[in-house]
């Protein structure tokens, strides 16, 4: 034990609409609502939605979230052939 406190993580101030990573299942979604129980995230796409805990969000930039939209039209895609 080192005697140094536990870092405790303050939930980041969500806006319904924004980009967030789920650091839990590494996806990206969009901030659908957040109540007691998590945040409930949609995917970018299409899809259902999920709960995260509020402390494994993180923001992402537009490059990230254009890079996620990206790889889930592909991966659509390729399930469709």
């Amino acid at each position: 034990m080192t005697g140094l406190p536990a870092v405790r993580h303050e939930p980041l101030p969500l806006r319904l609409g924004e980009a967030v990573r789920d650091r839990r299942t590494d996806r990206v979604g969009l901030v659908a609502g957040h109540d007691r129980t998590g945040v409930r995230l949609r995917p970018l796409t299409a899809g259902p939605e999920w709960t995260a805990d509020p402390a494994d969000i993180e923001p992402v930039s537009r490059w990230e979230r254009l890079l996620a939209c990206l790889a889930e039209l592909n991966a659509r895609s390729r399930r469709a052939l």
